[in-house]
């Protein structure tokens, strides 16, 4: 994923009022600031510098423009001057790419000696700014505000997180996602509104027989296993009893083709995500284990037991985090460790952990999975890395959809697990155990996550108001009052429908 191929648009207000001369300065000035936006290694989108605007034309204009650029994921607005707000309305009016509100001043500092009214014209974002920001929060608009100068680390920092998230949700609109399968039988969270989800997020689900995947498996070449198993010896620490002429050779074959099929299946539909289910594998030998993992670490979403929110949302992550060190991967709250003041959480599932988490070279190996009724799969096992993550879900309350994201330090095994046959990471939750469990039952979260190395909660945020999420935070300062508090409010806000979607 190459996210420069991805454009910001810079659009700078202004207005005739001051002259030809003040008006090449802002246009300038404004170029400069792209220019550097470019260069910057902090800034992982290409920033595009528009003409600045000084009528309602020109803004409605290039409002529209962005709508139905195929590369502008989002818009980054500056008032250079003053620029009179109502100028404004009918461009935002019909505006449906994210704002970022960019509150900056091109001289980081009062030219004491030298200032003028010529430089109180130009320099009018201190107050051209409010005047822009007052309109959109009575239009009830919903933006991203960054103040500061923007030579500032700070300043370029927002503005990547910003965009990161801009890209996934960019990512989302027209995607397609596929479900093999049902989702688990009388599961509660892995159930959703798919027509209410297409509504507000723009991606839609559609489910597929197992037997369509089955037949597109059948037709994988002897010559396509052999490169792959190729490059698993060559890539993994692969058991000797799944080499060639071990006993269970034939198993990675078919893990091979397994892979190779479902991959083909979901190129020649443009899927960006599947789901899958272990009660349902009509026609399959065994559930897809190292197949799932390779293909998250390509980039596609999953969501095992036919949960398409965690695919999506996984999808989402894997686009906001391209090009950053560490990893992005479907996971489930497994089991607990209750040491007192060494309380932690393994995460981990049946076979399906995303090997970009990974901290060594796994290892792929074939153990009993114990249900599915279908023969032994192949997996990759290891540890993942150690250090700052989040846990992310996407859960449907009925008449809304709610991110939830727990902030979480993950920690080195205490000790050897021989016996575990599945990739696993082990983590404590924030504020702390007792207080982080216990929040995240009470916010309704599911056992299924998406677990991130390289994101943090503003980047999850950003991505929620783009996409009309409620959102909340499980974090170092959370109190469980408070956030039963915010809970409430949140169910009042959202009690109005209009709000809900």
């Amino acid at each position: 994923m190459d996210l420069k191929k991805l454009e910001v648009w810079l659009i700078t207000g202004s207005q005739h009022l001051y002259g030809d001369e003040t008006l090449r300065q802002v246009a300038e000035h404004s170029g400069i600031i792209a220019d550097a936006f470019n260069h910057s290694t902090q800034i992982a989108i290409r920033i595009v510098c528009k003409p600045t605007v000084k009528t309602p034309d020109e803004i409605f204009r290039v409002c529209s423009d962005a709508n139905i650029s195929p590369d502008c994921i989002g818009i980054i607005t500056w008032m250079h001057t003053f620029s009179p707000a109502k100028m404004w309305i009918r461009g935002l009016n019909v505006l449906h790419k994210p704002i970022l509100h960019l509150h900056t001043q091109f001289n980081r500092d009062i030219p004491w000696s030298d200032i003028d009214m010529d430089f109180m014209n130009l320099n009018q974002s201190a107050h051209g700014d409010r005047e822009f920001g007052h309109l959109l929060t009575r239009m009830r608009i919903d933006r991203k505000i960054v103040a500061g100068h923007w030579q500032d680390e700070k300043t370029l920092d927002q503005i990547n997180t910003w965009s990161r998230a801009a890209a996934g949700w960019h990512d989302w609109q027209g995607a397609r996602f596929v479900r093999f399968g049902d989702n688990m039988r009388q599961v509660a969270v892995t159930e959703g509104d798919k027509v209410e989800a297409e509504i507000q997020f723009g991606y839609s689900v559609n489910t597929h027989g197992i037997g369509d995947l089955v037949k597109v498996i059948g037709q994988v070449s002897e010559e396509s296993i052999d490169k792959l198993v190729s490059e698993y010896e060559e890539k993994y620490v692969v058991s000797d009893s799944l080499r060639k002429g071990g006993q269970r050779h034939d198993s990675l074959r078919e893990a091979a083709r397994i892979e190779r099929g479902l991959t083909a299946f979901l190129e020649e539909g443009n899927y960006k995500g599947f789901t899958d289910t272990f009660e349902d594998l009509h026609g399959l030998r065994q559930l897809p284990g190292i197949a799932t993992q390779r293909l998250m670490a390509a980039g596609f979403g999953f969501g095992a037991e036919g949960d398409w929110k965690t695919a999506a949302l996984v999808r989402a992550m894997k686009v906001m985090a391209a090009g950053l060190p560490g990893g992005n991967s479907f996971m489930e709250d497994y089991t607990y460790h209750f040491e007192p003041d060494n309380q932690l959480v393994l995460g981990a599932h049946m076979l399906e952990i995303c090997e970009s988490i990974a901290d060594s070279r796994p290892s792929c190996e074939i153990h009993p999975l114990g249900i599915g009724g279908k023969e032994d799969p192949v997996r990759l096992v290891f540890n993942s890395g150690e250090g700052p993550a989040i846990n992310a879900s996407l859960i449907d309350l009925g008449n809304r959809f709610r991110l939830l994201v727990n902030e979480v330090i993950a920690v080195a095994p205490l000790r050897a697990l021989p016996k575990l046959p599945v990739a696993r990471v082990l983590w404590k939750p924030y504020p702390d155990m007792r207080a982080g469990c216990a929040a995240w039952i009470l916010a309704g979260g599911a056992h299924h996550t998406c677990y991130s190395q390289n994101l943090g909660a503003v980047h999850m945020q950003d991505f929620a108001e783009m996409a009309g999420l409620e959102f909340v935070l499980i974090g170092k300062n959370t109190d469980i009052y408070q956030l039963r508090n915010e809970l409430r409010w949140n169910d009042a806000y959202y009690s109005d429908e209009r709000k809900a979607r």
